[in-house]
């Protein structure tokens, strides 16, 4: 088989139809068209199925889809090895993260990074969802959980700490709690149910102290933006990390001697980028960061 017709092959593929495939290898959808023809023809077989939506693969096309993206896998990988093993790291690093964290905590601290590494093109995937790095979704991510998949590499990098707090307006007019049995009277701001928030026990303030009151929220929001707009606004008190608190230095923090439970902060990447320097000065770019945090640590 010719390999630059498996490449375009491959391409026309993942892309579903000869449209995207031509403007994702700026060639033209007749080109195409004609490699795809071409292929077909030495193979004497059919590999996709035509239809006004768009192309199927047929089963051989399958067959031959799945050989074609192993073997562009392990020579994409191959490349960024021989790129890596030169002095200078460089290439894509995709990372993800929850996003109040890469928003607030961590892209502003990455200038530093690109400075010295100036051949690396960062990539931020925010969500408060996990992303899938056995299907190179991303190549990094940063996690307030260990990974369940045995084969990933994890490295904790600190421990987010959070802490409860409220406006100055909010307190003039309900008063600063004492104790942590004193919340039962207050108006609280807890996340909400549906919330696709990465760490556990996040609204441990509903529980705080020692109490059979079941304290019910005056509002729940599903997302720490939200909550923090709340915080500030007045509504109540509520339970947000510290490095978010930093950022808004007119909140105030009650209850200075109550602590959350600890959520922990994991660096996660697949077994297959154990060798790569892009990840390497990554990570120690964090854990420098993170030591020199007073909110993280």
């Amino acid at each position: 088989m010719d390999w630059e017709k498996l490449k375009i092959f491959h391409a026309v593929a993942e892309a579903g139809s000869f449209t995207l495939a031509a403007k994702r290898l700026n060639l033209s959808q007749s080109a195409l068209s004609r490699q795809i023809r071409g292929l077909e023809d030495s193979l004497n077989l059919s590999l996709f199925t035509r239809h006004a939506r768009g192309l199927v693969l047929t089963q051989e096309g399958e067959q031959l889809f799945d050989t074609a993206h192993e073997v562009l896998d392990k020579i994409e990988k191959t490349e960024r090895e021989l790129i890596e093993s030169k002095d200078q790291p460089r290439g894509l690093l995709k990372v993800t993260a929850p996003v109040t964290f890469g928003t607030v905590w961590l892209t502003p601290r990455v200038k530093t990074f690109l400075r010295l590494y100036p051949d690396i093109q960062l990539e931020f995937l925010l969500t408060d969802h996990d992303m899938d790095l056995a299907t190179r979704e991303a190549d990094v991510a940063i996690w307030f959980h260990a990974p369940e998949q045995a084969d990933f590499i994890q490295r904790q990098l600190g421990t987010v700490r959070q802490h409860i707090y409220g406006s100055p307006k909010y307190l003039s007019e309900k008063g600063t709690p004492e104790r942590a049995e004193d919340l039962d009277g207050h108006d609280l701001i807890s996340y909400g149910p549906s919330v696709p928030l990465p760490i556990r026990n996040v609204n441990w303030i509903l529980r705080a102290g020692v109490t059979s009151f079941k304290r019910k929220p005056v509002l729940q929001v599903n997302n720490i933006f939200g909550v923090l707009q709340a915080l500030k606004a007045g509504i109540g008190l509520a339970s947000i990390p510290d490095y978010l608190a930093a950022a808004h230095p007119e909140l105030v923090r009650v209850l200075a001697d109550l602590e959350s439970p600890e959520f922990p902060t994991y660096f996660v990447y697949p077994g297959e980028l154990k060798g790569s320097r892009r990840v390497g000065v990554f990570r120690d770019f964090l854990i420098s960061q993170i030591k020199g945090a007073s909110e993280l640590a």
